[in-house]
């Protein structure tokens, strides 16, 4: 069974026909939007060094740079995918774009550690209202069949590919120009989008709301639980306002559950997670991000912190990593789905992400960068390559037209909310290591704690790999005939 036929239960909301030329431009623009969503994740990693220079900002706020995009982003995401199945998916896109420009400017422009962070928030926040919209669109813009499938791979590459793209263009702007360009950089690319959004096709619109309470419960909940496992990693467990934090995070999540089952309008409509495939992908890319943004902050520590290298030299030292998402998810893994079932292609994928991480963890002070730096990368890279591509076509198979923009954003969300409590966790763990180290070797005892923060990221991966082998399906899905609408559990 061909990658084509077993991707077709990919929404099938209606798309007219278009020439050629005009869809390439329309993936042009979705392509472009999703990856420079994607790449603020990490754009400013290789930049930390020089804004905690610039801004004083403390070792906490420096990672709240990174979490606090990453924290809005995911925890808005699945009330962004809703807004644009209500409201209109062109429209959502354009509001998310315009709000991540502007809050692109106020970051480039911060004159404090407070400001930056709250820009990272808006940044995150239009991101989720524009980056679910981008999925949508393109199920109501392209065909289904070839054009779709096609569309859908090089959305899939952007997810990973964009994560390493940040960090290399991260290092070229904050070695030439100034930090405050990973932030401007933004502006002109959010407006060539925005000028070519009117290529893609809208599609019909849902009746109801948005589910207001349950998007304010997961956003606090998730945040709660993030500043909550940060402030572990300096105060300790047993810190008074670590516990509370917790205890928030409990109750809140606890309470976003609860208003998901007894809403007439959850931002997770029942038919989303009622295939067990689709939750298993989900939690799959919730354990990957956790681990692959982690990876991100590590690295670019030790290579700045411990080795020295200039930005822009960090910056090519990712260079293994984008090779080898780029192999898999353009090349790579597409013929492996041509052949063998989701199931097999991303728990490889995992085995080989697995293995990459545990040579990262053979990293020293001292050592050739060719010894564990570089080739470990390139194996993490074409691993997790393969498992974005195979996830997401997974997580919004045989969605119902009208859910496709919360099962868009849902995938987003998982991936998101993982990264940044998959960051406090490993950055609170390293951070205890490093400690334990010292007195002694700073250098030595910082690398200590950064690669067993690798294998803790390496134990997300296992993770991700169990899930694959229990919940996704061990068998292709069969193609659907013509016309035939995906099935969707009530």
């Amino acid at each position: 069974m061909s990658l084509q036929d077993r991707t077709q239960a990919v929404p099938e909301a209606a798309a007219p026909p278009q020439r050629d030329g005009r869809l390439g431009l329309a993936l042009l623009v979705i392509a472009t939007a999703q990856l420079m969503l994607v790449l603020d994740n990490t754009i400013v990693a290789v930049a930390l060094p020089s804004m905690q220079r610039a801004l004083g900002l403390s070792e906490s706020g420096l990672g709240w740079v990174v979490t606090a995009y990453a924290l809005a982003f995911g925890g808005l995401l699945l009330a962004g995918g809703r807004a644009g199945d209500l409201f209109g998916r062109r429209r959502v896109f354009r509001t998310g774009l315009v709000l991540f420009t502007a809050a692109s400017l106020l970051g480039g422009l911060a004159q404090s550690g407070e400001l930056l962070i709250t820009a990272r928030v808006i940044q995150g926040a239009g991101a989720a209202i524009a980056g679910p919209a981008a999925l949508s669109l393109l199920a109501t813009t392209f065909p289904a069949g070839p054009a779709r499938n096609k569309a859908l791979g090089v959305y899939g590459a952007m997810g990973g590919l964009g994560s390493v793209a940040g960090l290399l263009l991260g290092g070229a702007l904050t070695e030439y120009l100034s930090w405050r360009w990973v932030m401007f950089v933004n502006v002109p690319i959010a407006l060539a989008v925005l000028l070519g959004t009117g290529l893609l096709v809208d599609g019909e619109r849902e009746g109801g709301k948005i589910d207001a309470p349950g998007a304010l419960t997961a956003t606090l909940g998730f945040g709660s639980l993030v500043y909550a496992i940060n402030r572990a990693g300096e105060k300790g467990f047993g810190d008074s306002v670590t516990l509370i934090g917790l205890a928030v995070a409990l109750v809140l999540i606890a309470a976003f559950v609860a208003i998901q089952r007894s809403s007439s309008v959850p931002m997770i409509p029942s038919g989303v997670l009622a295939d067990r495939g689709r939750v298993g992908a989900n939690l799959i890319m919730f354990l990957v991000g956790a681990g692959m943004l982690g990876t991100f902050y590590f690295l670019t520590l030790y290579m700045q912190g411990v080795k020295g290298y200039a930005p822009m030299v960090t910056g090519v030292a990712y260079l293994p990593s984008a090779l080898g998402m780029g192999i898999a998810a353009g090349g790579l893994g597409p013929q492996l789905l041509a052949r063998m079932p989701e199931r097999n292609v991303i728990s490889l994928g995992l085995l080989i992400g697995i293995a990459g991480m545990v040579w990262l963890s053979f990293i020293e002070p001292g050592q050739n960068p060719w010894a564990a730096l570089l080739p470990a990368q390139l194996i993490v890279g074409m691993g997790l390559g393969m498992v974005f591509v195979g996830g997401t076509i997974l997580s919004v198979r045989g969605v119902a037209p009208e859910a496709t923009g919360a099962a868009s954003g849902l995938v987003n969300t998982a991936q998101q909310i993982g990264g940044a409590i998959g960051l406090a966790t490993l950055a609170a763990a390293a951070t205890a290591i490093t400690e334990h180290e010292l007195p002694g070797n700073t250098a030595q005892a910082l690398t200590t704690g950064y690669t067993y923060g690798f294998l803790l990221g390496g134990g997300f991966y296992l993770l991700a790999l169990i899930v694959a082998l229990v919940a996704l399906p061990g068998r292709s899905a069969q193609p659907q005939q013509a016309g035939e609408q995906p099935p969707v559990a009530p």
